[in-house]
């Protein structure tokens, strides 16, 4: 797969994720993605997506290359989220689906 995006103005949207329960933040990302893949079959595929559904493909490629939407965020605003993180890292948060922890 091939990710790329068209030149124009990022839109800031309230993300969250699973992988940082109770934690949401204003990330700025473009408003189009363009696609390039192939299906279960070798077939290529482009496709372009915008909106939610372009911040979803950003959002979860992200993991592929080993980033969270925390990562988008400015030195200052990761700062202030550090105790809710830490906590988040030591399993100090309840939610309703399994979480793995480092120990």
């Amino acid at each position: 797969m091939h990710i790329s995006w068209k030149p124009g103005d990022d839109w800031a949207y309230n993300e969250g994720c699973l992988s940082i329960p109770k934690v949401r933040e204003d990330v700025y990302r473009p408003e189009t993605v363009t696609i390039r893949y192939v299906d279960e079959q070798f077939q290529p595929h482009e496709d372009t997506y915008s909106g939610i559904t372009a911040r979803v493909i950003f959002h979860e490629y992200d993991h592929i290359d080993g980033k969270l939407f925390i990562d988008h965020l400015k030195p200052l605003k990761k700062r202030m989220l550090k105790s809710k993180l830490d906590d988040i890292s030591k399993g100090k948060v309840r939610v309703d689906y399994k979480m793995s922890f480092p120990k």
